[in-house]
């Protein structure tokens, strides 16, 4: 099955990630502390339940953190069971 590609922007005023997709609202809430950034809340509407939006999102938001030399606090369970599956982002955990 060939991957879904989304649209990911950085909401920075609401401090999130989000994806819209077919009039849903995916995103992924984070907060910044000190020089890090927490992943503090992933949510997807049903709609969009099983279509990877969550794992694009923690994907953006780790790409994110590494291209902006932020260490990342995890507060969020789906990225901390995304941290498990890719373990090539451990290298940014503070």
């Amino acid at each position: 099955m060939e991957k879904q590609q989304y649209t990911v922007t950085n909401n920075e005023k609401e401090q999130r990630f989000e994806i819209l997709e077919a009039g849903h609202l995916g995103y992924l809430e984070y907060r910044f502390y000190k020089n890090n950034i927490a992943m503090m809340h992933t949510f997807v509407p049903d709609a969009l339940e099983g279509k990877g939006v969550a794992s694009a999102l923690a994907h953006h938001a780790l790409e994110w953190a590494r291209e902006h030399h932020k260490p990342v606090i995890v507060y969020c369970p789906f990225v901390a069971a995304y941290l498990k599956r890719h373990p090539e982002y451990n290298e940014l955990l503070a």
